[in-house]
């Protein structure tokens, strides 16, 4: 088995630790938040108070880290991790970050004769606990397979985009999607609510229906229970709104729904929601539309 540093035991890297251990990984793991180690160590990860030290002997390196400023913290300044690592060892990206700043992290690696993959992963809090990610790869092909053997262990599939910055941008177009649909049922199960329907037979229809998604499933239900509990934070996502639409201005591609979702997310994290679900989303729209859909 291999020898895996990791770094980043937020809501996704303690459940991602946690299957790299299951499947036999010699893991050793670094957190800037350091009362989070004891943790880990008790799903059978090694801990270390020094980042460098997770460098020396590792086969894989990888990481989990909230967003772009983490990660110009820790592995391409600051901490300066990149530079670091030694050749031969292959880095692994997990975060949902710019792909600019992917290609920084690239060049770095590429002059240190580092293998470097861009693997943003698509899931929250419970596919991270068992394994069922979905990830985006973006790379050198011979290395993706190389690298097979940690990626399973964490996901449901894999898929390989193709060159290096494929996977974060992947990522973004995913996100889009997401946020339509959260956005898209806040909206709908609103108006229905206005309309005097009873919102349990909107999401019977919402569940059969050929527009009938997972998101609308997860999300209607646990808005008509008012359950937010969170597995992805909604702060992040109005960090993922505001990158997709950086991204999408370099290609002069329209984004209303991202530029429409950040509008409401900052409503939402500017009122104290940030730390609900991404789901809390739903609650500014219901707000502005009179309604409490709680039933």
């Amino acid at each position: 088995m291999a020898k895996v540093s990791f770094i980043g035991l937020g809501i996704m890297g303690t459940g991602m630790v946690g299957n790299l251990v299951k499947a036999g990984h010699d893991v050793t793991v670094w957190n800037r938040t350091a009362a989070k180690l004891k943790e880990i160590e008790k799903i059978g990860a090694k801990t270390v108070s020094d980042p460098a030290d997770l460098l020396k002997d590792a086969d894989f390196f990888m990481y989990c880290l909230a967003d772009d400023a983490a990660i110009k913290d820790v592995i391409t300044g600051g901490h300066n991790l990149a530079a670091k690592v030694k050749p031969g060892t292959i880095a692994i990206d997990l975060s949902t970050i710019d792909p600019q700043t992917s290609d920084e992290e690239r060049v770095i690696y590429e002059k240190n004769r580092v293998a470097f993959l861009d693997a943003p992963v698509f899931g929250t809090k419970g596919e991270a606990r068992d394994g069922g990610l979905w990830i985006v790869i973006g790379g050198d092909e011979t290395v993706f397979n190389k690298s097979l053997s940690v990626l399973k262990p964490i996901s449901e599939t894999t898929h390989y985009m193709g060159k290096s910055g494929n996977g974060a941008k992947m990522k973004l177009v995913g996100n889009l999607l997401v946020a339509s649909q959260i956005v898209s049922i806040g909206e709908a199960l609103s108006l229905a609510k206005n309309a005097g329907l009873d919102l349990r037979k909107v999401l019977e229809v919402a569940a059969v229906a050929d527009f009938k998604t997972p998101i609308y499933a997860g999300v209607g239900a646990g808005v008509i229970k008012g359950d937010y509990e969170v597995n992805f934070p909604l702060k992040l996502m109005l960090k993922d709104a505001r990158l997709i639409q950086a991204f999408a201005k370099r290609f002069n591609s329209p984004v209303t729904i991202a530029s429409t979702t950040e509008e409401l997310a900052k409503e939402g994290v500017d009122a104290g929601l940030g730390e609900l679900n991404a789901s809390a989303i739903v609650k500014v729209i219901s707000k502005r539309a009179g309604v409490d859909l709680v039933e």
